[in-house]
């Protein structure tokens, strides 16, 4: 044969109809075994692949879900875009993944090149829509799930874990384990992580009688999460424990207490993070810390994206996931 080969050559050579051979090549479809092998054998025969655009212009389906993500040096990022590219495949999905700064102009640069992929559905994770991005996919009927962000709008689709009870759990862990000088290094104050995160904190350290002693803003980023630590401990009476808003953060805190300021953690200073990361466990951290179930939000995120893409969204709110508080060897027994 000379040129690509085409559905109908692979039809005619395994002695089916043109239409088997498109159910072969359709996840999903109802077709035999047999019909199946005798079509992939001819197919691997031909050398034929199936025209993926060409059967969406057909079916007005894609099969591709855009994926925004933000923060890929914080390990809880890498892990979930590797789950939920498993996830959306296991679903027939192909993932684009692209990159975008918290900055409105970038997410909305990056949000039309997606939409220009004709994409089913779309996933931001940690990032929020502005207002010209959610009307647009909204009048393009492409279906939106927030992953780990809240933008409180009525009707969004938002999955995050319980934000708010597991910084809670860190302040009244601290009260168990004897502090009294507490401090807090907050992430991004424009993300709802953030905000949950130290509302839930301040709540706890009022129910057990405490405040804070000292506040610092790291950004979720590393050299900021450093320079907070310097300007929070690089005095006498720093606090004896601090809460950080992430664990890609606190690693970076911790570093410097130890390398810079010759402070033991967690003798001298109590360290705790949020999102349990695997490098959380290594013994060179150590790390109390609050666990988000990543597996169980993949699997919310994807289920509610599926569903909002067959039609079948409720649009009811999505209660937040629950959190387990893991105690390590950063909190003094």
């Amino acid at each position: 044969m000379s040129g690509k080969a085409t559905s109908l050559d692979v039809a005619e050579l395994a002695g089916v109809s043109r239409s088997a051979v498109s159910r072969v090549f359709t996840p999903g479809a109802s077709v035999s075994k047999k019909t199946a092998e005798k079509v992939r054998r001819a197919a691997d025969t031909l050398g034929y692949r199936p025209n993926v655009l060409a059967r969406g212009l057909l079916t007005g389906r894609s099969r591709l879900i855009g994926l925004v993500v933000a923060y890929l040096d914080n390990h809880f990022y890498p892990e979930v875009l590797e789950r939920l590219s498993n996830a959306l495949q296991a679903q027939g999905y192909h993932v684009l993944v692209f990159m975008a700064s918290q900055s409105d102009d970038s997410l909305d640069t990056v949000t039309t090149e997606i939409l220009d992929y004709q994409v089913d559905g779309l996933i931001l994770a940690s990032v929020s829509m502005s207002s010209d991005i959610t009307e647009r996919c909204r009048a393009m009927g492409v279906p939106v799930v927030l992953f780990n962000r809240r933008q409180g709008e009525a009707g969004e689709r938002a999955v995050v874990s319980d934000n708010f009870e597991g910084a809670r759990m860190i302040a009244h862990h601290f009260a168990d384990r004897g502090y009294r000088r507490v401090g807090h290094i907050a992430g991004w104050p424009d993300a709802s992580t953030q905000a949950d995160r130290e509302a839930g904190f301040r709540k706890g350290l009022e129910e057990v009688g405490l405040t804070l002693s000292a506040r610092e803003v790291g950004n979720f980023q590393q050299e900021a999460a450093q320079n907070a630590a310097r300007r929070m401990f690089d005095r006498p009476d720093h606090p004896d424990s601090v809460f950080v808003a992430n664990d890609y953060m606190a690693f970076a805190v911790m570093e410097v207490l130890r390398g810079e300021l010759g402070l033991r953690v967690p003798q001298d200073v109590a360290v705790a993070g949020f999102d349990d990361v695997a490098s959380a466990a290594w013994r060179s951290f150590d790390l109390t810390t609050v666990r988000q179930d990543a597996d169980a939000m993949v699997r919310l995120t994807v289920d509610t994206l599926m569903s909002a893409i067959d039609g079948n969204d409720a649009r009811s709110a999505i209660p937040a996931l629950p959190v387990e508080l893991v105690v390590r060897g950063s909190t003094r027994a």
